[in-house]
């Protein structure tokens, strides 16, 4: 497959402008949109990776920074997660605004934080979210929005992040729509382990595919 169209953006959310890459394949079959969690941004070299085998799937994916350079200083701002959902919210609602993404099958992917974020905004079913992918996520962060969200839902859980796998496990059991837990086998918080990213991106991959899917 010809490589995406790669583009930088400026994304207005209230009171701010926030840096985003947009990359769309020649045919796009879905959006992905990324929120990333805790200490990362739209650089992220995991969820980068992740986009990549995305992109070869032909999947359109957003990446953007959730917060400005002086909010990421206040780390409490990290953990707000209705406040990273809000952001998340309107990015969502703007791309309404662009012909070529608004008739898009709408998926969220999610790492750390960022997971809850995705769950939190994906619970408002006007934004019309039909696939949710955590990476490493912390969905209990979400545990008030959990029973409203009826996309599709895929937790990704390292095998030896014991401590996270616990706590999906728990969260997964109050999401209000199809959902499932996958273990990467030898895979700690941060799938830093060999191969064991590109596990963890297959397995949103075909998660992303199979629900976006124009036929779905």
């Amino acid at each position: 497959m010809d490589a995406p169209t790669i583009t930088d953006l400026t994304l207005p959310v209230t009171g701010h402008a926030l840096p985003g890459t947009l990359a769309v394949p020649a045919r796009p079959t879905g959006l992905v949109v990324f929120a990333h969690g805790s200490g990362s941004s739209r650089t992220s070299p995991r969820n980068r990776y992740v986009a990549g085998l995305l992109h070869h799937a032909g999947l359109a994916t957003l990446l953007f920074d959730l917060l400005t350079e002086d909010e990421e200083d206040e780390r409490g701002n990290v953990f707000d997660i209705e406040l990273l959902a809000g952001r998340l919210s309107e990015v969502l609602t703007w791309r309404r605004t662009r012909p070529d993404l608004a008739d898009l099958p709408l998926g969220l992917f999610g790492a750390s934080t960022g997971a809850a974020a995705a769950l939190w905004a994906a619970a408002d079913d006007d934004l019309g979210v039909r696939a949710v992918v955590s990476r490493g996520g912390r969905p209990d962060l979400a545990a008030t929005r959990l029973p409203g969200v009826r996309a599709a839902t895929l937790l990704i859980v390292g095998g030896l992040d014991t401590a996270v796998l616990a706590l999906n496990e728990e969260a997964a059991a109050e999401l209000g729509g199809e959902h499932s837990v996958a273990v990467v086998p030898g895979a700690t918080h941060l799938f830093e382990e060999p191969g064991t990213l590109h596990h963890a991106g297959e397995l949103a991959r075909d998660w992303l595919l199979r629900h976006l899917s124009p036929t779905d």
